[in-house]
């Protein structure tokens, strides 16, 4: 067993072990949706600074005590005290399979260093900024919309969260509120924030998918905001969640005149790389 992977074995549990690259954080709280989807939180180190929208490295020991890492982005906002992560369920996922049975006083591997793209300074300055995301690909823009630096940013901030099952619409009820409990960002979102959840599969209030109500421009009216529609003058947007639909809304943004942007050559759109190839 070697430096960068060992473990400190006492008695019957396994205890991780600190790396250059990884800190080993503990579970504060641990929420279960449904049997496909929970979140968690664990403790932050003090040295440990994200821009809102980044992901990072997180995971357990595998086979022979090695880490076994996978990227989440990071739920909570960059000056919180805690680190909240959402994630799905996997039965026989090499990590999830085993992460989603985490309990608070558990140990998990965080890595040292965040980075990517969902983030507002890979964007050029506009008025509207749209986070189009199905399934976990929320867990970015939970992390933004309660940033105060989004508020002065962007006069409108969208939410919308397409998922299968009415279930799957995690934070649901602290997104319908406008965060109100929130104490740095209730009333900048009581005022400019919109949220709008989008079912598929069952009947719900609204059952389109992102890729159509931007087809046909009722994206907007769903959230109450008449006016100009998307439009590339006045509109920013951030993506994340299955390859398929970002892929698909890409496409519809790149024919409109949409550039995508990156941390080193600000755009009109962005995506996470990192999960999308």
């Amino acid at each position: 067993m070697t430096a960068s992977d060992q473990l400190a074995i006492h008695s019957d549990k396994i205890e991780l072990t600190a790396t250059s690259a990884l800190s080993v954080e503990t579970v504060l709280k641990v929420r279960h949706w449904n049997d496909r989807l929970f979140s968690f939180s664990v403790t932050r180190p003090a040295s440990f600074r994200f821009r809102s929208g980044e992901f990072v490295m997180i995971g357990l020991a595998g086979e022979g005590g090695k880490p076994l890492l996978r990227a989440y982005s990071v739920a909570s906002p960059a000056y919180a005290e805690e680190l909240e992560f959402l994630s799905i369920k996997v039965e026989d996922g090499p990590l999830t399979s085993r992460l989603q049975n985490i309990r608070p006083g558990d140990q998990i591997y965080l890595g040292r260093k965040p980075t990517g793209t969902l983030v507002t300074d890979a964007l050029l300055p506009g008025n509207r900024l749209l986070l189009l995301s199905s399934g976990t690909g929320l867990a970015p823009f939970l992390s933004l919309i309660r940033d105060p630096d989004v508020y002065e940013r962007y006069e409108r901030v969208v939410v919308v969260h397409s998922v299968r099952q009415a279930n799957d619409l995690a934070f649901r009820a602290e997104l319908e509120s406008g965060l109100q409990d929130d104490p740095l960002v209730s009333e900048p979102a009581m005022v400019q924030l919109s949220y709008l959840p989008t079912v598929t599969r069952e009947a719900f209030t609204c059952n389109a998918r992102i890729t159509t109500m931007i087809k046909d421009g009722s994206l907007f009216a769903q959230v109450g905001l008449s006016g100009a529609p998307l439009s590339v003058q006045t509109d920013r947007i951030m993506l994340c969640g299955g390859m398929a639909m970002i892929k698909d809304i890409a496409r519809l943004l790149d024919a409109r005149g949409f550039i995508e942007g990156s941390n080193a050559k600000p755009g009109d759109y962005v995506i996470e790389r990192a999960f999308v190839g």
